[in-house]
């Protein structure tokens, strides 16, 4: 089944078409051998329909009428994919792409999605220049066990609509909260169950989960620092034998909140550090290690923590350096490269977010300057490369769930070897290549043309 793109033209008025009947250019007529006024299955999403079809000579697309376009969401101009099938008589147009935010502003009409809303009009504008259908809804626009979604779509200006339920569901949901809420997970269920939806990026990843499971990859296990499901005072003392430094992170954190280093000074003192957002970094000193485990045991008991090692990363200045690598499916299904970046810590921090005062860079800039062996700074960004995309390739053999994309937090010692700090599912795009106004990124791109693999409309 061959796809080809084509234009949505709505019509108002017609004495012959009715939203039983659609139009379509003469081309594909002949191209799919179709006869006059021939009956057809019209698949859009998970809605289908049983249409006539009329032959137009001059038609460059297909021509619905109003009410029609209405039911299926969609407007004047838009632009998606077309197949037929021959051997059951169905039309396919789509991919329709449905993408679950978190939230929906009603102070600006223009920017319904807040600081997102640009990465969201970047996702129509690849739609239209690709041939495809994108839509954003939120977990307010769910309604239990209907066939569609309450919606906004762009044309123009933000218009809020009805759906069906889309071939492809791309989860931008940036809380567990939300993401766990019972009617988002029967969506979910029942979007692939009844539907044939793909919803990728599908869940949160937990930090322990992702360790525990690349290493049953023998192919990784030199790229992970030592690191455990932390559960007692006995772990932290047996960790801070081997270490002089570990980590202690919320296994379902992100933002690098309320990470704790713990430091070995001296064979009788510690110290550890942490993010405040109140008052900056704050650091305290004890004069053994039974003193500081109580002194943050009251946090330890209200969130899970990973333990990990601390590692030497490379430096600028006294700025920790580490690198967000940005892994995508492509238009074949198969995991690419899309970008890497360097993040520098901000001064006084050891972590690199730029919600915590972090800055990128190219990572030829940063590490020219960094305090990286020479003999391996000209290697460093291939090896980043290549250790992400097995890190993915691992993700997909060892957890379970559906993932598209990826931010794959990496470091680098001062002998230049790699290591895995920490996996995304739900990446920030603010912590890649910047939004370039009339420009699509890469990023977006390899969405829309991953959602019409999926949907078979590649």
């Amino acid at each position: 089944m061959a796809t080809t793109k084509i234009a949505i033209h709505v019509q108002s008025d017609s004495a012959i078409l009715d939203d039983q009947t659609i139009m379509l250019g003469e081309t594909f007529f002949k191209k799919w051998k179709l006869t006059a006024n021939q009956s057809v299955t019209l698949v859009y999403g998970s809605h289908k329909k049983d249409v006539k079809v009329i032959s137009i000579a001059r038609l460059v697309g297909l021509r619905l009428q109003g009410t029609l376009a209405n039911l299926l969401g969609l407007h004047d101009g838009a632009n998606l994919s077309i197949r037929y099938r021959k051997s059951t008589r169905t039309l396919y147009i789509g991919p329709l792409i449905g993408v679950m935010m978190s939230r929906v502003s009603t102070k600006d009409s223009e920017k319904p999605f807040g600081a997102n809303t640009a990465f969201c009009k970047e996702l129509t504008d690849a739609c239209a220049k690709y041939g495809a259908f994108i839509y954003f809804y939120t977990p307010k626009g769910i309604t239990p066990n209907s066939q569609t979604l309450n919606g906004w779509s762009f044309s123009n200006h933000w218009n809020k609509k009805t759906f069906p339920i889309p071939n492809v569901i791309y989860n931008r949901l940036t809380t567990r909260k939300l993401e766990n809420q019972p009617i988002v997970q029967k969506l979910m269920n029942d979007a692939k169950s009844r539907y044939g939806s793909v919803v990728f990026n599908e869940k949160y990843l937990n930090k322990t989960e992702v360790f525990e499971a690349l290493k049953k990859e023998p192919g990784l296990l030199g790229l992970l620092p030592e690191s455990y499901h932390f559960k007692s005072f006995a772990m932290l003392k047996s960790m801070m034998a081997r270490h002089s430094t570990i980590f202690l992170k919320p296994i379902t954190g992100s933002l690098g909140k309320g990470i704790i280093r713990i430091s070995r000074l001296s064979d009788k003192s510690y110290q550890y550090s942490f993010n405040n957002t109140l008052s900056g970094m704050r650091t305290k000193n004890f004069s053994n290690l039974t003193s500081l485990y109580s002194s943050i045991s009251g946090v330890l008991k209200h969130q899970s923590f990973q333990i990990q090692q601390g590692l030497k990363l490379i430096e600028i200045g006294g700025r920790p350096i580490d690198f967000r690598v940005l892994v995508q499916r492509n238009e074949l299904g198969e995991w690419s490269l899309t970008s890497i970046v360097a993040r520098t810590a901000g001064q006084h921090n050891f972590v690199s977010n730029l919600a915590r005062g972090g800055s990128l860079s190219k990572v030829k800039d940063i590490v020219g300057k960094s305090n990286l062996n020479p003999a391996n700074k000209s290697t460093l960004n291939n090896k980043l490369g290549i250790a992400a995309l097995k890190i993915a390739k691992g993700i997909e053999a060892q957890v379970p769930g559906h993932f598209a994309e990826l931010g794959i937090d990496l470091a680098a010692d001062s002998h230049g070897k790699v290591w895995l700090i920490e996996v995304n599912s739900k990446p920030s795009k603010e912590d890649n290549t910047p939004l370039v106004e009339n420009k699509i990124r890469p990023s977006v791109i390899k969405v829309v043309r991953y959602a019409q693999f999926l949907a078979k409309f590649s």
